[in-house]
């Protein structure tokens, strides 16, 4: 599989402080590990603790909150590393106590939801914790190791596939569409469901299928609340559960007048092209579709 440099390399080595921890929050199957591991090969390794959240017996080593237990876990240590941190309780009095005590220490943290790691995580940790997002590639990472014509060799495949990592190992078009199905229905649609108060797994389904219907176009949520027999409550409360599992983003309304863009619609986009395509399960190519201008 192909290594591509991402853009917020260095941003991560800015905001990687001794007593600080680095938070990096982003879809599945981005390439949060990757990177991470990519960037500690500069590090000695016996520099480093290692943990997976989870791993019940990594997550158990750090359950007991004590300078004592912490002391001797890192001892000799410059950085703890810690994937999916979200699934570890308590992570934020767990993170807040190794940063306060254990002197020059550096924490990076990833997860799949910021939902669940700025929930877990936030408030203990105000003033101590810094955050970057990870996301599917875009073109400024392709760019850096590519010239501009494989780029527009590949231009129609990124549109309709988009830029998750591992894609760049199939070669196949019918292998890319089931590698997308499969990310959608095992990773993104299982994280949203996980959170708190999703009750009707179809009505949100059905939701982020008229949302990418409306790629660009500005939507009323009474609207979508009409069309799925929901409150417009719940519409926006389902989107801001979409949002932050990253699977959509809202684009807010401008005017020059500030107090009618208030209450201008959103529109809403997808954070990747490939996702958005397995949802309404259309991979055809370019001259067969009516949407291209949706996808660029």
């Amino acid at each position: 599989m192909t290594i591509y440099p991402r853009s917020i390399q260095s941003l991560f080595e800015k905001n990687l402080r001794p007593n600080k921890v680095l938070m990096l929050i982003g879809p599945r199957r981005v390439g949060k590990t990757s990177f991470i591991r990519n960037y500690l090969k500069a590090f000695n390794p016996e520099e480093i603790l290692n943990l997976n959240g989870e791993d019940v017996l990594d997550a158990a080593l750090i359950q007991e909150r004590s300078v004592a237990n912490y002391s001797r876990l890192l001892e000799g240590k410059k950085l703890l590393v810690i994937d999916e941190a979200q699934h570890i309780p308590n992570i934020g009095m767990i993170l807040k106590l190794i940063v306060d005590t254990i002197e020059d220490i550096r924490v990076i943290a990833s997860g799949s939801s910021a939902f669940d790691l700025h929930q877990q995580a936030g408030e203990p940790l105000v003033g101590r914790m810094n955050t970057l997002n990870l996301f599917p590639l875009g073109q400024l990472e392709f760019a850096k190791v590519e010239d501009f014509k494989t780029t527009l060799e590949n231009r129609e495949e990124r549109l309709i596939f988009g830029g998750y990592p591992e894609l760049s190992q199939y070669s196949e078009w019918k292998d890319k569409e089931s590698y997308l199905y499969q990310l959608m229905n095992d990773y993104l649609l299982k994280d949203i469901l996980k959170v708190d108060g999703v009750k009707n797994s179809q009505k949100l389904y059905s939701l982020l299928r008229l949302i990418a219907f409306q790629i660009g176009r500005e939507v009323s949520l009474e609207e979508l609340g009409r069309q799925l027999g929901m409150s417009k409550n719940t519409v926006e409360r389902y989107l801001d559960m979409l949002s932050k599992v990253f699977v959509v983003y809202r684009i807010g309304g401008f005017n020059k007048n500030l107090r009618k863009e208030i209450v201008k619609n959103n529109r809403w986009y997808f954070y990747d092209n490939g996702v958005r395509n397995a949802l309404i399960q259309n991979f055809n190519k370019l001259e067969l579709r009516a949407d291209v201008g949706e996808l660029w």
